[in-house]
């Protein structure tokens, strides 16, 4: 795994933020490119260029992936395609259901499910994972074993059981109910506080602490710098969008060295002891192992800056109607009456016309043809030798009877511009006494498809009957959801949003949670601050190295016959060693980091609203007047 980027003449670590301005990017006679970065949904740039526009796609092909998604939740679907009465039941519950499904719309899923699963007949290994929706989110209950499940399961509960009533770490503002076990946005990277080695140097899992204290202060960044434009440019960008970077907090990845047949967690997890829960970093090293594959098939289609566009299931190329009286006999259109005048006759034959006619509504082709799929692309034979940076939360929903219900999240895409977070993997390993949960997709859509679309002068109505978007709205759409079954691993990119549904106890007189394990990839193409530059920065895992080590010497020097050290914290009561070392400027105690927390999620708070805001009015569908 390389190390962090230095020059060679100083060795100066020079990342973004530090040694460089927080909004670099990678240019290709730095001696450590790699390629372009991959499009990001937080990037106006990318938004602006359209860098994360998926195809304008109509809502009956929407709802053919969310059957597809449906029957590919269902046990052995993969054999059960090719049974022609199990499939012939699905049909029936198709057109039972209130969608919008045809008969060619059903067989045509019914073919890609039967082509689908030649792979799963394939595999020699576990079955393959599935790609659920375009963009491309993934999907599957086989990439982690039941033994690994297991074994996560059971050091999480030990993880748990270590942590006292007084000090387990409720997220702000969640009611008691989602507990932070581990969280990006306890002691993250804070400029103007934060140490970063300067001279090239790493911390290791073993000297991460001793370090605390090394290294120079990280610069605030300039204000321009937190803009993706310079000089001018910037004028024209929405408020909104003008600024992606934050100036006062990033989140801290781990360096994975990914080298071998397994990834290796080489730099501590932020707010995760590596010497304490070392069985948690090996279980969560095996995560990224079986989450690369998945992260593979989600980047797959955005590998070279932009998304892979292939052939719709169903094509929409113009408006038609039938029937269409307009084209038919003019004696049967309404006739202008004796006194009638001449814009109220032109108003009501216009709304006769509208009345009568019915739009045809597109279906896919006859004959089923597999999509073409982008060129294959592999974390390991890309970065083996470089690494990636990865960044860990595990949290937990915990509901009781007291408190029944969760009630779900906003849309957004993960981080701010200065984590470059490209795809997120979610394993979702405990699910006890919970209605069925999801996670929604929505994406943003090209509004320039419509361009080559053939319709009537001033007609739009079709506009949402096709593709459930407005004329002047945001191309913004819908995309489908995904059950967060336990056992489930799913992978998706961040050029889509997310947002967590509701879901409340199943038995409301017995408690309930759901536990998840998140990872969130680092653009692989750009070194960010991590912890392998940035010591120890909690005062409670210094101090006790430190008063270990102060016991050792006060052994030592009681064994040799030496005087006892009056300046001893340690010998102290607990309740004076906090309230000293509360006082102490560096390393940040817990206390201040959960009031720094607070002040980092109050910003991300601000930027989720204003970028919710710039997404969905950045780009929207104006149709053209013929």
């Amino acid at each position: 795994m390389s190390a962090p980027t230095t020059t060679a003449a100083s060795k100066r670590t020079q990342l973004p933020g530090f040694g460089r301005p927080l909004n670099y990017v990678p240019q290709k006679d730095d001696p450590d490119y790699t390629g372009p970065l991959f499009p990001n949904a937080l990037s106006n740039l990318n938004i602006d260029g359209g860098c994360i526009a998926l195809p304008l796609t109509t809502l009956r092909e929407f709802t053919m992936l969310r059957f597809m998604n449906i029957i590919t939740d269902k046990p052995d679907w993969h054999v059960k395609i090719n049974d022609e009465e199990i499939s012939s039941k699905w049909k029936t519950e198709a057109f039972a259901s209130d969608w919008d499904m045809t008969n060619k719309m059903v067989d045509w899923c019914i073919s890609e499910l039967r082509h689908k699963a030649t792979f799963f007949a394939a595999s020699l290994a576990s079955p393959p994972p599935i790609i659920v929706y375009d963009g491309n989110v993934i999907k599957s209950d086989f990439a982690v074993s039941q033994e690994l499940k297991l074994e996560l399961q059971r050091a999480v509960i030990a993880f748990e059981e270590r942590i006292p009533e007084r000090l387990k770490d409720w997220h702000p503002n969640s009611e008691e109910k989602v507990w932070d076990l581990v969280h990006p946005s306890l002691f993250p990277l804070v400029y103007g506080r934060t140490r970063v080695l300067a001279n090239g140097e790493t911390t290791s899992l073993e000297d991460f602490v001793h370090r605390c204290g090394q290294g120079e202060i990280v610069p605030v960044p300039d204000a321009a710098d937190t803009q993706e434009f310079i000089g001018k440019l910037h004028l024209w960008i929405s408020d909104d969008l003008k600024n992606p970077f934050s100036a006062k907090f990033q989140w801290l990845p781990s360096e994975v060295d990914i080298s071998g047949d397994e990834a290796r967690i080489t730099t501590y997890i932020n707010n995760l002891h590596p010497h304490e829960e070392k069985p948690l970093y090996d279980l969560i090293a095996k995560l990224i192992t079986v989450s690369i594959p998945l992260w593979d098939l989600t980047l797959a289609p955005i590998r070279n800056g932009s998304f892979f566009k292939h052939k719709q299931r169903i094509e929409f190329t113009g408006v038609q109607y039938d029937p269409d009286p307009i084209r038919g006999p003019r004696e049967e259109w309404p006739q202008q009456g004796p006194s009638e005048d001449y814009d109220d006759f032109w108003q009501r034959r216009k709304e006769w016309f509208r009345a009568t006619r019915k739009l045809v509504l597109p279906e896919p082709k006859d004959i089923f043809e597999p999509l073409q799929p982008p060129p294959s692309f592999s974390l390991k034979e890309k970065f083996g030798n470089r690494g990636l940076q990865v960044i860990v939360k595990l949290a937990n929903i915990q509901l009781t009877p007291e408190k029944q219900e969760y009630h779900g999240g906003s849309w957004h895409v993960e981080g701010q511009m200065n984590e470059h977070i490209v795809a997120t993997s979610l394993y979702y390993y405990s699910c006890s006494n919970i209605t069925t949960s999801t996670l929604s997709f929505r994406q943003q859509s090209n509004p320039a498809d419509t361009d080559e679309m053939v319709y009537d002068q001033d007609e739009h109505e079709w506009l949402s009957k096709i593709f459930g978007c407005e004329r002047d709205g945001p191309a913004i759409q819908d995309v489908g959801s995904v059950e967060t079954r336990e056992g489930r691993l799913l992978t998706f990119p961040n050029i889509l949003q997310h947002r967590v549904g509701p879901f409340k106890l199943d038995d409301p007189t017995k408690p309930g949670h759901r536990k998840i394990v998140a990872l969130f990839l680092v653009d692989p193409n750009i070194k960010i601050i991590s912890t392998a530059n940035v010591p120890c920065q909690r005062q409670d895992w210094w101090w006790e190295v430190t008063r270990s080590l102060q016991a050792k010497e006060q052994k030592s020097s009681s064994s040799l016959g030496g005087p006892e050290s009056d300046g001893n914290l340690a010998k102290l009561p607990r309740e004076l060693q906090d309230l000293i070392l509360e006082d102490v400027d560096f390393p940040i105690s817990l206390h201040e980091a959960k009031k720094l927390r607070l002040e980092l999620m109050e910003e991300r708070k601000d930027f989720v609203i204003r970028h919710e805001r710039g997404f969905e009015n950045s780009r929207t569908i104006s149709l053209c007047e013929h």
